[in-house]
């Protein structure tokens, strides 16, 4: 009888991880160089610095993958992340661990270890972001890496009203930058509002996906509905016409932030993440 085959493959375990970070230092979250070589200077990027802090506690070189890639200047309340580790850790090793080599601007919220089918990008039913305006004659001083400034008086119950054109599965041509690598434009709008809270205007949006620059091209055109330069049903024509063009401009990085993405409750995620 032949011997009996030993699988002696090493084994992987796998970590989803939420990614709390202020975007304003970084060049987005894509790493720009090869897995385990440092940033370019001048040009640091989240997942470079996250895998770099992990692979010091894991003592190997870790790889992560992100639930929907951040671009530069845009922060993060919790991003969330899986990698697979080929060492075993307490998931408060990881997250003290792995904060404690990180920049003073990221930080690991909470760690768990995962079946090896979760991935945090396709396992996501839903993604939301908050952008949020402050709406007065003279610009920030406090807080201003968190706040888009609009001098001119904004009406956001006509750019609330505006909005739910956007709702249900459509194509969000109107929306995308050119430079949108996406294969098609549908995605599907669940929630959208706008509220004001004294003098700050925030906008929060869910979708299950979003396509490049979609929320700030959103936000962009719902701002000339709000100063009163184009009228409420100007949303909905922008998006049956499907032309970037005659839309507004993107609005800019430093007043968007990406909540979280969502997930079933099957994958026993903390509650923040979970639909």
């Amino acid at each position: 009888m032949p011997a009996t085959a030993v699988d002696d493959a090493p084994r992987a375990y796998r970590y989803a991880a939420g990614v709390e970070y202020d975007g304003g230092a970084f060049s987005g979250w894509q790493r720009l160089s090869k897995h385990g070589e440092p940033d370019p200077p001048g040009e640091a990027t989240l997942q470079g610095a996250i895998e770099a802090a992990l692979s010091f506690v894991a003592g190997a070189p870790i790889e992560t993958v992100c639930a929907g890639r951040t671009d530069a200047g845009v922060h993060a309340e919790c991003q969330v992340i899986h990698f697979d580790s080929p060492v075993a850790r307490d998931p408060r090793g990881w997250v003290l661990g792995a904060t404690a080599q990180l920049p003073p601007q990221v930080c690991l919220r909470w760690c768990r270890p995962v079946p090896p089918g979760f991935h945090a990008r396709f396992s996501a039913r839903a993604r939301r972001y908050r952008y949020r305006i402050l709406n007065r004659p003279v610009r920030p001083a406090l807080g201003r890496q968190y706040l888009a400034w609009e001098r001119r008086p904004l009406d956001a119950g006509a750019m609330h009203r505006a909005a739910q054109a956007l709702l249900g599965e459509n194509d969000f041509s109107a929306f995308r930058t050119v430079h949108c690598q996406a294969p098609h434009a549908r995605r599907e709008l669940q929630e959208i509002s706008v509220r004001r809270a004294g003098e700050v205007v925030e906008i929060e949006v869910q979708a299950n996906a979003f396509l490049h620059h979609m929320v700030r091209n959103i936000v962009g055109s719902l701002l000339l509905v709000g100063r009163g330069e184009r009228p409420e049903a100007w949303i909905g024509e922008l998006l049956a016409g499907r032309d970037r063009t005659v839309a507004g401009p993107t609005a800019p990085a430093a007043g968007l932030t990406f909540l979280g993405p969502r997930y079933p409750a099957e994958w026993h995620l903390p509650a923040e993440v979970t639909l």
